[in-house]
C-alpha cells in the first residue's frame, strides 16, 4: 500500500512539473544509463504530446491514463538511475526556470501506436470473418 501513495503522490501536477523538467535534464545528462534515458524519453514524449494515447473526452480512463502511466513511467525512471544523479537533476529542476520543450514526434509516436491498435484490430476481424 505505501507504493501505491507513493505512486499518488507524485501525481501532484506541481510536483509533476518538476519531475518532468528533471527528467528532461536527466536526459541530457551524460552520466545517465541508457536505459535510464530511454524511459525518460518515452515517458516525456508522452507527456509533452500534444496528442493522448487515450483522449481525455473518454470518461474515466482519458483522465486515469494521465494520472497512472505519468507517475509509474517517472517511477521507474527513477528506479533505473543512480539515486544521486536523480536528486542532483531534480534540485536543477527545483531551482532554474527552464521551460520544457513541445515534442512533437511524441505525438508521432502515439498516432504510430493507434495505427498498430487498428491495424491489429482489422487483422483480428479479417481473420475471424475467412473462418466462417
Amino acid at each position: 500500500m505505501a507504493r501505491w501513495s507513493k505512486l499518488l503522490r507524485r501525481a501532484n501536477t506541481a510536483r509533476l512539473a518538476t519531475h518532468l523538467l528533471a527528467l528532461w535534464k536527466l536526459v541530457r545528462h551524460r552520466d545517465t544509463p541508457r536505459a535510464a534515458k530511454l524511459v525518460a524519453l518515452l515517458v516525456l514524449a508522452y507527456a509533452l504530446s500534444p496528442i493522448d494515447l487515450i483522449p481525455d473526452f473518454i470518461p474515466v480512463l482519458g483522465l486515469l491514463d494521465d494520472v497512472i502511466l505519468l507517475p509509474l513511467g517517472i517511477a521507474l525512471a527513477v528506479k533505473l538511475t543512480p539515486r544521486h544523479l536523480w536528486l542532483a537533476r531534480v534540485a536543477e529542476a527545483e531551482q532554474g526556470a527552464e521551460k520544457l520543450p513541445r515534442l512533437m514526434w511524441g505525438a508521432v509516436i502515439v498516432v504510430i501506436v493507434w495505427l498498430l491498435v487498428i491495424g491489429l484490430v482489422a487483422y483480428g476481424l479479417f481473420a475471424l470473418m475467412r473462418l466462417d
